[in-house]
């Protein structure tokens, strides 16, 4: 028996401005974070919390609005690869017909020097639709709860020298 996919279109805007340095992009959000609208909004997801440790920032007791203020401040634009796909649930794996976000908008729009990938399935994605910006991607390990072998400081270690 196959499971039963959804067409899923991003629900958010991607966050940037024309300071931006630094993009971080996941593959597409969660089931609950579509729910919550806003990323990274499963309880067991570490990105906010690694941000919090990264930059000294209560980045989990913020709501969107301040998040979105604080990345910014940083120099952090965050979006996702995907914009549009069929999906079974949150399953990375059982993503397919991607339609893919407008990254090259973002670039020319920001001073983005660095693009930061969230997990594999974004880092794989990202150099198929955009294998010129090869030079300045960093596969980072996710932060997904899905992505259990890595503890928090595995992913401070790994992510911290690019956020600074």
């Amino acid at each position: 028996m196959t499971e039963k996919t959804t067409r899923i279109t991003h629900p958010f805007e991607p966050i940037y401005d024309e300071k931006s340095r630094i993009l971080i992009l996941g593959s597409l959000p969660s089931e609950k974070s579509r729910e919550e609208g806003f990323y990274y909004m499963h309880p067991r997801n570490r990105f906010w919390k690694l941000l919090s440790l990264a930059f000294a920032e209560p980045f989990p007791e913020m709501n969107a609005k301040e998040k979105s203020d604080a990345l910014l401040r940083h120099g952090i634009a965050l979006s996702d690869v995907i914009l549009s796909c069929e999906i079974h649930r949150s399953a990375d794996a059982s993503i397919k017909n991607v339609e893919y976000t407008d990254i090259p908008s973002i670039l020319q729009k920001s001073k983005v020097q660095k693009i930061l990938l969230n997990g594999a399935k974004a880092h794989a994605l990202f150099l198929k639709r955009f294998p010129e910006y090869a030079a300045i991607a960093f596969l980072l390990p996710s932060t997904s709860p899905a992505n259990a072998k890595c503890g928090m400081e595995d992913l401070l270690v790994a992510w911290r020298p690019h956020l600074l």
